[in-house]
């Protein structure tokens, strides 16, 4: 038997964060071919969005985090599916004793609340749709810290 899913998700609206490169990337591809239109967000637009619709923010600022719902709200009035794949850890060499408190709250806003702040903007509309998928991306790093050096990235994804 041969599955053809170039259209099963056609005329949903989904959002991809951290959804240029890496398996946020292939994710967005999939998405794509499967005929969903597809938003991704990052600080700078990418070279190649492949068909994506794009929303320059900065989800490690509340503010970056609303401005993406807003737009997508006013531009497409809803959002079907959400996969909150962003995240990452660029922390200096030597773990808990040279970490400031700063550099805490900004892995939490990125890793942690960006992703809730997105649900809860997302999710009462999906709600009233009675329709809608949010997914989290998680990490091994949630399981198996690199304590050196992604003890904070490691700390928010474990709370996925």
């Amino acid at each position: 038997m041969d599955f053809n899913f170039e259209n099963e998700l056609e005329s949903k609206i989904a959002l991809v964060t951290g959804g240029s490169k890496g398996a946020g990337k292939a994710i967005t591809d999939r998405l794509l071919k499967a005929g969903a239109t597809v938003i991704i967000t990052a600080r700078n637009k990418p070279e190649e969005i492949n068909g994506a619709h794009f929303i320059a923010a900065d989800l490690s600022k509340p503010e970056g985090t609303q401005k993406v719902v807003d737009e997508i709200i006013r531009k497409f009035g809803r959002l079907d599916i959400l996969v909150n794949n962003m995240g990452g850890s660029e922390t200096p060499g030597g773990g808990f004793a040279v970490l400031s408190d700063q550099d805490w709250e900004t892995f939490f806003q990125t890793n942690l609340l960006a992703p809730v702040m997105l649900d809860r903007g997302f999710l009462p509309g999906m709600i009233e749709n009675r329709a809608g998928v949010i997914i989290h991306i998680a990490s091994i790093q949630a399981r198996l810290p690199l304590y050196d050096s992604t003890l904070p990235y490691a700390a928010a994804k474990r709370l996925w």
